[in-house]
């Protein structure tokens, strides 16, 4: 079985409800984010609140339980961190990550651009490959839970794979045909 990362900007919505799937479903998974913190939305569109990678789950959804139920829950942060504290403890940032993945899945341009970049910058000393791959999609819960259904058959079709170097550019190309709604990036790296 591949070892999978799955990466949006901040460990929150997107790669964690991908994570949450893959993992339900058996996968070697783990998630990160891109950013220089975690942002979540706040009271108001310029008073989000901010966290560093590494607060855990539980300490964010209390906090932010305190501080407005209501709010929280109508707009889902709450939902969403109760099924991230089921599925690991804090958010990871990638940049501080030193693992290696056969397949690296993100959900957005920006956060497959800065992966692709940090693995260059980090030299390629162990000449093992990996492929990026971005599924692009939109930062929201609605268009998340597509997306980490979406990103789900991607991994199961990769899975059914003997060779996935060899099958890649078909996997994507059989993906993208299927969901035509998530837009595909994919390139080969190294670490």
């Amino acid at each position: 079985m591949a070892r999978y990362a799955v990466i949006c900007a901040s460990n929150q919505n997107r790669s964690m409800e991908a994570h949450h799937v893959l993992n339900k479903k058996g996968f070697d998974v783990q998630s990160y984010g891109t950013g220089t913190m975690v942002r979540l939305p706040g009271p108001s569109i310029d008073k989000p609140n901010i966290y560093p990678f590494g607060t855990p789950y539980e300490q964010i959804y209390q906090e932010l339980k305190k501080q407005d139920t209501n709010l929280y829950t109508q707009n889902g942060l709450l939902t969403m961190l109760d099924r991230n504290r089921k599925t690991k403890e804090a958010s990871q940032r990638w940049h501080e990550s030193r693992e290696m993945f056969d397949v690296i899945i993100t959900c957005e341009e920006r956060c497959f651009d800065a992966v692709v970049e940090d693995l260059s910058n980090r030299g390629q000393n162990h000449n093992a490959s990996t492929h990026v791959i971005n599924v692009e999609i939109k930062d929201n819960h609605e268009d998340a839970l597509l997306g980490g259904r979406a990103i789900l058959q991607l991994a199961q079709m990769i899975e059914a794979s003997n060779d996935i170097d060899a099958d890649m550019d078909g996997i994507i190309e059989e993906f993208t045909l299927r969901n035509a709604g998530f837009p595909i990036l994919h390139t080969i790296a190294y670490f």
